[in-house]
């Protein structure tokens, strides 16, 4: 399967410092306040660790070697005290840090959401749907792991370590010294091992986002699947992009399995060498049981934040990857735009016109090819021709899901790059031959793009789309769920329900793909009747698979390479003898529809 994309390699020009800052000044700084309320919890919290190996050293100097009676009473309340604020400021520590979290992972949600829906058709179609849930779901809470979790457990680690650290120095500088020797050894090997995480956290998360695209097309094509015994090639397939994606994330595990150990090791040597240098200055020197004690119980506790810094580096680096993937989608210029001076597109009759248009989807081949043709306002259309002659790309251009290379296509005299692509959308409707409904109730689907439609323009709109019939039948009448696209209705009924948006969005020009060709001859009677109603009084155009479906269409537009090579009404290219009429006589010979005119 190819789902190829730059994004999901990381495709942003960024680096990691200028990542940093960028989810720094969007995310992070407007939320300051709670930032700075979860740091001063923060400042709490180490304040209080680092005050535990001074209890504990009065503990041991005054209560056990000095017999204090008087401390032995009061420090124990002390301890309840730090240790019971500890906690609470802890509480509202975490609530706050949720806070932070989750708000900026439901801010970069919303922002990835927008942008997608909003994004180029083309840049879209480039890559597998699945492949941007996988962003949506998976990187938004990676990077908002590290943007938020990550980067708040760093500097409460942080404090905690500082904290102790200026403990220990205060209590032996010499010991804190050997504790501390190992310090930088460990920083300059996770720095080593941040670099060859990279690499596999990138394979990892493109891994994610292939085996969501495989599964969702595999899913969504089972009954193929099924019916040409490809269960087990679909197994195979999804068992090799599986055993990819394991060992891009066994590399990655190693690589924080590594850590832990690394830290401990070194830790060791820097105990070991405490405990000697403290027994022999408590042997030979001036060291008292209290002042070891307080300073081992801080050299112990210290290494505990610093191991989790050690750890949240690798899940830094995990969020750096994920981030420059969601940011070069973010960051994906769009074309198809409002020019500067746009205005409304102004429908007086929906009067079409194609001037001297070029068109290629990858800037080299053309799709359509210099073609000039005058569409009359209130015309029904079709459009014949060869697969791939361009008759998609022309229904494309109109809706304005791109833009020609050369030329231009007009509407009412207006061209449509200097009219707001919100009014030319709202000019037109879309009827496809598979039609697309929506998880959600048939109202819903019929009130689609109409949001101000009552509950009885909804129904008109079944009715004149022969609809409601079938929909009374339903449980919920029109609040049943229709199901994932569409699963709880028939074609036919798919079909109706899509018309009857159609009829309710009332826009001046009608765009069809065929709407008829997967239906069976009763299905198909009942939905040209509600087509006919559909018709009356728009500019129509419609691709045709099949001839009979053209006959009754006031102009035929023949595609040939991209060309318009013949125009006329049914008879007239009939009597021409051209590639119409060499595609009526294949058809009436017995071909396969769908060969004679797709």
């Amino acid at each position: 399967m190819a789902v190829a994309a730059g994004w999901q390699d990381g495709g942003t020009g960024q680096d990691g410092k200028e990542i940093v800052r960028r989810i720094v000044r969007r995310y992070l700084r407007p939320r300051w306040k709670l930032i700075a309320a979860s740091i001063l919890s923060m400042v709490l919290v180490a304040g209080t660790t680092g005050a535990l190996p001074f209890l504990l050293q009065a503990a041991a100097d005054q209560i056990f070697v000095g017999k204090d009676e008087r401390l032995l009473w009061s420090l124990p309340v002390a301890i309840v005290i730090v240790m019971g604020l500890r906690a609470v400021v802890e509480y509202f520590g975490r609530i706050l840090e949720a806070r932070i979290s989750n708000g900026v992972v439901a801010e970069i949600r919303k922002e990835l959401f927008e942008r997608l829906v909003g994004a180029d058709l083309g840049f879209l179609q480039r890559s597998h749907s699945a492949a941007f849930v996988s962003v949506f779901s998976n990187d938004t809470q990676i990077v908002n792991n590290a943007a938020a979790q990550t980067l708040s457990a760093l500097i409460k680690n942080a404090l905690q370590a500082f904290a102790l650290i200026i403990a220990m120095m205060w209590m032996d500088p010499k010991l804190g010294t050997l504790v501390l020797i190992a310090l930088p050894v460990t920083v300059f090997l996770m720095s080593k091992q941040r670099r060859k995480m990279r690499s596999s956290v990138t394979r990892t998360l493109r891994g994610a986002g292939d085996l969501a695209a495989l599964v969702s097309q595999t899913l969504t094509g089972i009954r193929v699947v099924k019916a040409y015994d490809q269960e087990r090639a679909e197994t195979l397939r999804a068992s090799a992009v599986i055993d990819r994606t394991y060992e891009a994330t066994m590399q990655t595990a190693q690589a924080r399995a590594a850590t832990g150990p690394v830290t401990e090791g070194l830790s060791g040597i820097g105990f070991a060498a405490a405990v000697f240098y403290g027994g022999w200055q408590g042997i030979y020197g001036t060291l008292t049981l209290g002042s070891f004690m307080g300073f081992m119980a801080a050299a112990m506790l210290v290494y505990q934040p610093l191991r989790q810094i050690a750890t949240l580096q690798n899940a830094l680096m995990e969020g750096m990857v994920a981030a420059r993937r969601v940011f070069a989608i973010l960051d994906e210029p769009r074309h198809i735009v409002d020019a500067p001076d746009a205005r409304d597109l102004e429908v007086r009759g929906a009067h079409i016109r194609f001037e001297d248009v070029v068109f290629s989807y990858d800037g080299a081949n053309p799709v359509i090819s210099g073609v000039t043709v005058d569409i009359p306002a209130g015309h029904k259309v079709a459009l014949v021709g060869p697969s791939g002659a361009g008759k998609s790309t022309f229904l494309n251009l109109v809706l304005r899901f791109y833009d020609p290379d050369r030329g231009r296509v007009l509407i009412d005299g207006q061209d449509l790059r200097q009219t707001k692509l919100a009014s030319v959308r709202r000019a037109s409707a879309l009827l496809t031959q598979d039609p697309v409904l929506f998880d959600d109730t048939v109202a819903s689907n019929i009130a689609y793009g109409s949001a101000a439609a009552s509950e009885e323009d909804i129904a008109a709109a079944a009715r004149a789309a022969d609809a409601e019939t079938f929909i009374l039948e339903l449980p919920g009448r029109y609040q049943s769920q229709v199901g994932e696209a569409g699963g709880q209705l028939s074609g036919g009924q798919k079909q109706r329900i899509a018309i009857a948006r159609a009829m309710l969005r009332d826009a001046p020009i009608l765009l069809l793909d065929e709407p008829t060709s997967a239906l069976d001859a009763k299905a198909e009677a009942r939905i040209q009747s509600s087509l006919e109603t559909l018709f009356e009084g728009r500019t129509v155009l419609m691709i045709a698979h099949r001839l009979s479906t053209v006959k009754k269409a006031d102009l035929i537009l023949v595609f040939d390479h991209g060309r318009i090579v013949e125009k006329g009404t049914h008879d007239e290219l009939v009597a021409a003898g051209g590639l119409y009429e060499t595609l009526h006589r294949t058809q009436l010979s017995g071909a396969p529809e769908d060969e004679a005119a797709a």
